[in-house]
């Protein structure tokens, strides 16, 4: 199963993306954590992306791929992987797609978890941290206890302003590449709206009807 996860922060792609990984037993591939791994490895690739976020650059979109196609020709990965936080834009996801194309791998599916913009600053607007326990707590979906309530934590970037502008951002530059992918038939939209149940159980029966048409294609 080779799939990209595409959704709006806040969503809920964090804790729907380990599901399915273990699901499916296929790594999860975000270029933050990949970055890590090269540069602590000492490979090539790393070195290179090291001196660029060194000097304060974004790794270039070429560097990127290069060190996904590394990355994704890993054991690991043989049965597949997802890929998450890349490609954001639309030149990024064209590069990846002929890079792809000439290392003979296919996407089976490009999932993209749909919540409503307002609802998604409910949830982050609500959100409260424990400093003592680092538990996370909502006002509204997951009450503090009453005697924890005035040590809690409202995050700065929970505030509505910020999710906003994330949100924003998400929608002038990434979900754009959606249209690309859906030229191929590739594109399953979930429903990300209740439980995590609910939603584990839609984007699994998206996933295996993508593949199954896949397969039969």
């Amino acid at each position: 199963m080779r799939m990209i996860f595409i959704g709006p922060p806040g969503a809920g792609k964090g804790t729907q993306a380990a599901r399915l990984v273990e699901r499916f037993k296929i790594p999860h591939i975000s270029t933050g954590d990949m970055f890590r791994a090269a540069v602590k490895a000492g490979t090539a690739l790393g070195q290179q992306a090291d001196e660029h976020m060194k000097g304060g650059r974004l790794v270039p979109d070429e560097l990127t791929i290069a060190m996904l196609l590394e990355r994704v020709a890993e054991p690991d990965a043989r049965d597949g992987f997802m890929l998450d936080g890349f490609p954001r834009t639309v030149p990024q996801a064209e590069a990846l797609d002929a890079a792809l194309g000439k290392a003979g791998l296919k996407l089976d599916v490009v999932l993209v978890l749909e919540v409503p913009d307002d609802l998604i600053v409910e949830r982050i607007v609500g959100r409260r941290s424990d400093p003592d326990t680092g538990r996370i707590y909502h006002l509204t979906f997951d009450p503090p206890p009453a005697d924890i309530v005035d040590r809690l934590v409202h995050r700065k970037d929970d505030t509505e302003e910020a999710c906003r502008t994330r949100l924003a951002t998400y929608h002038g530059q990434t979900a754009p590449i959606i249209p690309f992918y859906e030229a191929q038939g590739l594109v399953r939209k979930v429903n990300g709206v209740g439980s995590a149940d609910d939603v584990t159980a839609r984007i699994s029966a998206a996933t295996l009807t993508a593949l199954s048409a896949r397969r039969q294609g």
